[in-house]
């Protein structure tokens, strides 16, 4: 089958030739983080980065789009090994452990982590490092999408990273539906190609499902 032009229907939407030179880091490949890397290696992203300690459970065939095959398996081999059914000249980098700032991430980092505290100790080691920053949260099917790429996008994100003690109660994996990981992982991706077409970012996206309501706040980049 030809693919030399699998691009074709994106063109005008997702700047291949700046998202082909990005190194680009996903933190966390539980619900949102595995549908996020999928998408990107659909949207084009040629250089990929996997961080995640942890192994697929049975629970993560419904919620996070593992397959039965999986289990057992590494969260980022799993996933990597799909990216490259994908495409496989997209180069994966798998790093089989938490975060840590010796790992170098890329010029953009998508963080899909459980933890505000997680989150807030990775986010003070990359944060004069990277060129975009995406946060997905989700609890049931409640979903906030956080990106910075600017000094006040980075102000607004600093005041979302409150004491662990504050959050609310369970991770995203306590409740959670693969279709709201999905919707997450859309978003962030929108706000990512938003970004390589020098369009203006929100900084603070929320979506309740049940409630059908939707909420923004634009970034001045």
């Amino acid at each position: 089958m030809n693919t030399t032009d699998r691009f074709s229907r994106q063109r005008g939407l997702v700047p291949l030739d700046k998202l082909k030179e990005l190194k680009v880091t996903v933190i966390g490949i539980g619900a949102i983080g595995r549908q996020v890397a999928i998408q990107l290696a659909s949207v084009g992203a040629q250089q990929l980065q996997l961080i995640d300690f942890d192994i697929v459970e049975p629970t993560n065939i419904t919620t996070q789009g593992y397959l039965q095959s999986d289990l057992g398996r590494s969260k980022v081999e799993a996933t990597a090994e799909y990216i490259q059914r994908i495409d496989p000249g997209i180069q994966v980098v798998t790093v089989l452990d938490r975060y840590r700032p010796q790992q170098q991430p890329g010029d953009v980092v998508f963080c899909c982590v459980d933890s505000i505290s997680s989150r807030s100790a990775i986010w003070k080691s990359v944060k004069d490092q990277t060129q975009f920053w995406c946060d997905g949260r989700m609890l049931g099917e409640v979903i906030r999408i956080l990106s910075a790429t600017d000094l006040p996008s980075q102000a607004h994100y600093t005041t979302t990273l409150f004491p662990q003690s504050q959050a609310q109660t369970g991770t995203c994996t306590t409740q959670s539906t693969i279709y709201t990981a999905n919707l997450a992982a859309g978003l962030m991706l929108h706000q990512f190609t938003r970004w390589l077409r020098s369009i203006k970012t929100d900084q603070d996206v929320s979506m309740n499902l049940l409630a059908s309501e939707m909420n923004y706040s634009t970034s001045l980049y």
